[in-house]
């Protein structure tokens, strides 16, 4: 566990100066940017306060089950539920919370071990069997990046409908018109559908659903270029999805953004490097699992309220669509 003298070391500050900004005493007297500074090393450095390291403890919570929607190599090459997941576990190694990992299988995960934990947090999209089931053998619940209908479960995710609409009128006011889109029927897709249609532009011939990863990218885009409609811009489910679009393009002599723009959702690591950079909507992964633990701090330690919360999310421009006047990319 990191401690207060190696953060102070690294912002170049006294120890007393730490424990002060981090124990949010505000007799201090110091600059917003050096505060900000202090703040930001002890979450990257993973800090937390003696008063935070045993709120857990007092609160009951000392073991807590990850249920992921995912089998272990299907998330091992989707880079935005690794963050997701990471951002629990950090945010439980820093307040001495136990994680047990139960990934997707063909079978329920075993009953016992969810009733053992103090607390479960669901990663992901668990249909309404399951999240009974779920919730019927847990002692509390979270669920992180899904949010059921049911408005009596906890639950944190980013509001992909808002980060939709928002990336569709940025790029109307880009010039473009004929907007693709592949992917899952999720909240991504209707946003699309329902904001292209009262645009007065959606083509269900422009609309394709299949599997979120790069080789389903590479094929529907395959069958877009397929079908011989103009395109503008496609927008993808993921930025895995986008790696397979930028093959087909390419494939086909296509330049990116001058024939075809692409934007996607999620900014992993890898789209910055990508040739043209994506254009892509960060969604924010580590924020959604921190949030999801306190969620959970929250119910065990006695709150009845039910919580759904809504991350924003923001849009990173980069030269794989067009730039508005005076606009740079990265």
């Amino acid at each position: 566990m990191v401690t207060i003298k190696e953060i102070a070391a690294t912002v170049g500050v006294s120890s007393a100066t730490v424990s002060r900004v981090l124990n949010y005493d505000s007799t201090l007297s110091i600059s917003n940017r050096k505060r900000q500074a202090i703040i930001e090393t002890a979450e990257a450095l993973n800090y937390a306060t003696p008063r935070n390291r045993n709120r857990a403890i007092h609160q009951g919570l000392s073991k807590l089950a990850l249920v992921h929607f995912l089998a272990p190599e299907r998330e091992l090459v989707d880079p935005y539920y690794i963050a997701l997941r990471l951002g629990i576990e950090r945010r439980c190694a820093a307040l001495k919370i136990e994680t047990v990992k139960v990934y997707h299988t063909n079978a329920r995960p075993d009953a016992k071990l969810l009733q053992e934990a103090s607390g479960t947090i669901a990663i992901g999209r668990h249909d309404e069997e399951e999240t009974d089931w779920l919730q019927k053998n847990s002692r509390q619940i979270v669920f992180a990046d899904h949010l059921p209908h049911d408005d009596q479960i906890d639950s944190v995710a980013a509001d992909l409908r808002a980060a939709m609409e928002k990336l569709l009128a940025a790029l109307a006011q880009r010039g473009y018109r004929r907007m693709a889109y592949i992917g899952w029927g999720d909240r991504r897709a209707q946003a699309f559908v329902q904001w292209m249609t009262a645009a007065g532009w959606f083509d269900d011939r422009l609309f394709r659903s299949g599997d979120n990863t790069e080789e389903g990218g590479y094929t529907l885009t395959r069958e877009l270029l397929a079908a011989r409609r103009p395109i503008d811009v496609i927008v993808t489910f993921n930025d895995s999805m986008a790696i397979g679009v930028y093959r087909a393009l390419h494939e086909a002599g296509l330049s990116i953004p001058d024939d075809i723009g692409v934007a996607s959702f999620n900014d992993i690591s890898v789209a910055q490097f990508l040739n043209p950079p994506l254009t892509t909507v960060h969604l924010p992964a580590e924020e959604i699992g921190e949030t999801a633990v306190e969620l959970l701090l929250e119910r065990v330690g006695g709150r009845e309220l039910a919580k759904q919360i809504s991350l924003a999310s923001r849009i990173v421009w980069r030269a794989s669509t067009r730039a508005l006047p005076g606009e740079s990319t990265q």
